[in-house]
């Protein structure tokens, strides 16, 4: 990317403004510094805009399909519209339910709970933990780390090539790496999907908050994404897609909303008959404050628009490789190679330095929030860094010497909300530590790097 493409992805727009912008935190070494939040993989900052539509709602909060009240038939309205606007938000197809759940976890599990019986799972070992781990009562196959994204589709069209002809078979696959930011070709897996009769599952976690998803674009079967990596961290998340498993499937949850009948038997017994909509698998009071806000991050998002987004995090993105590609110390991990399209995640390690003692340095000497370990995702870390399960060394010490392997990495990640000055102080931070070293002592305490305040 030229100088000028730069220049000019960089004016395109100013940040989206989200909640603690100008919150300021202590530094270890005197004074106080506005906070650069660069963890927006792990939970980004709310936008103000889901906060105002969230503080006008509140005074108007009431019970979701259980009233005849004006407050609880205003929020049962807001519940339903929610799913409207997340339904378009994802391009859904006619037929398609949109459920209202905790997270893209509970999400899938909840996809888990609805497979039919005899279900063949295909899943890459690069998952999140989140849809690594929730099909381990199918019968599942684990496919090794593809290096190119044409690898990836022919190891899946192999593995499907040799299963079972005529069964259910499911394949879940990340949009967007949580690990190295990477794209991964969606479309392409969900084509040799169907074409051997298989349906597919997105998780869309690191890519709805930013690139647009289309659950008919990509053709995939189902979504999932949670709203804390959407701007909206009211604790609900969504799984959207084909309504028969789920219609069919027993209720993940049990209780009052998922049942459309209760009735005592002569025996003693009790019959139920459950609803076929998505309130099925919604049992309990749902968390309408999370739906709305999640609704409120995709109006958001549509309205600022992902042409606009992407052009910005793209010059974010470069921005952030190219300082660290000013050090010879820092290697970034990659699956697909430099060129890959990617999102705002980007990971790392430092010869000599122990990721724990780095991050904890970024934090307490320069006010930069950052993520140090395996990030949910250990089978492709340790894949990148060529190391064995191991536990992480003393935080005062180095964690491997120049040319050894790493036990665990450094994550920086951001997105619609982050300044320009957030990135450039990480780039300026990340040199200063290789170079001159941290200023202070540190520690480790409970598995963590911390300041040592004890002298």
């Amino acid at each position: 990317m030229s100088v000028s493409t730069v220049a000019a992805d960089r004016s395109v727009c100013a940040p989206l403004p989200v909640l603690g912008r100008d919150v300021t935190v202590p530094l270890v070494t005197g004074g106080e510094v506005t906070y650069a939040a660069l963890d927006y993989a792990a939970s980004a900052p709310a936008l103000q805009r889901v906060w105002d539509d969230v503080a006008a709602y509140a005074p108007y909060y009431g019970s979701v399909h259980r009233g005849a009240g004006y407050l609880s038939q205003l929020s049962t309205d807001l519940f339903e519209n929610a799913r409207r606007t997340v339904a378009e938000f994802l391009g859904c197809r006619d037929g398609d339910q949109v459920v209202f759940t905790r997270s893209t976890t509970d999400s899938l599990n909840l996809l888990a709970a609805a497979l039919p019986a005899d279900c063949q799972v295909f899943v890459f070992e690069t998952e999140h933990h989140a849809s690594l781990l929730p099909w381990r009562d199918a019968q599942v196959t684990y496919l090794n780390a593809p290096r190119t994204p044409r690898q990836a589709v022919e190891t899946l069209e192999r593995a499907l090539a040799d299963r079972a002809p005529h069964g259910p078979a499911l394949v879940c696959v990340t949009g967007a790496s949580n690990v190295t930011g990477e794209l991964w070709p969606v479309r392409e897996l969900a084509a040799a999907a169907h074409a051997h009769g298989a349906r597919i599952v997105l998780d869309a976690a690191q890519l709805a908050p930013h690139h647009p998803v289309s659950v008919q674009d990509l053709d995939v079967d189902w979504v999932a994404f949670s709203g804390h990596k959407l701007y909206a961290p009211f604790g609900s998340g969504v799984l959207a897609g084909r309504a028969d498993w789920l219609t069919e499937a027993e209720p993940y949850l049990a209780g009052g909303g998922a049942s459309r009948k209760v009735s005592r038997r002569a025996d003693g017994g009790v019959d139920v008959e459950w609803h076929d909509s998505a309130a099925r698998h919604e049992a309990g009071s749902p968390n309408v404050i999370g739906a709305y806000s999640i609704a409120s991050a995709c109006k958001a998002l549509t309205e600022a628009g992902f042409d606009t987004l992407v052009a910005r995090e793209r010059y974010l993105i470069d921005t952030v490789r190219a300082g660290l590609a000013e050090v010879p110390e820092v290697r970034v991990l990659s699956l697909f190679g430099d060129d890959a399209p990617r999102v705002g995640v980007i990971s790392f390690v430092v010869d000599g330095w122990n990721s724990s003692h780095f991050a904890a340095a970024l934090s307490a000497e320069y006010g930069i929030g950052v993520r140090d370990g395996l990030f949910c995702a250990h089978p492709l870390v340790r894949t990148l860094l060529g190391s064995d399960p191991q536990t992480q060394g003393e935080c005062g010490a180095p964690e491997a010497a120049p040319g050894e392997k790493s036990l665990n990495a450094i994550r920086v990640s951001f997105g619609a909300g982050t300044p320009d000055e957030h990135v450039e102080r990480f780039v300026s931070a990340v040199k200063e530590l290789v170079t001159d070293g941290a200023r202070w002592n540190y520690r480790t305490e409970d598995g963590r790097c911390v300041p040592d305040t004890s002298a």
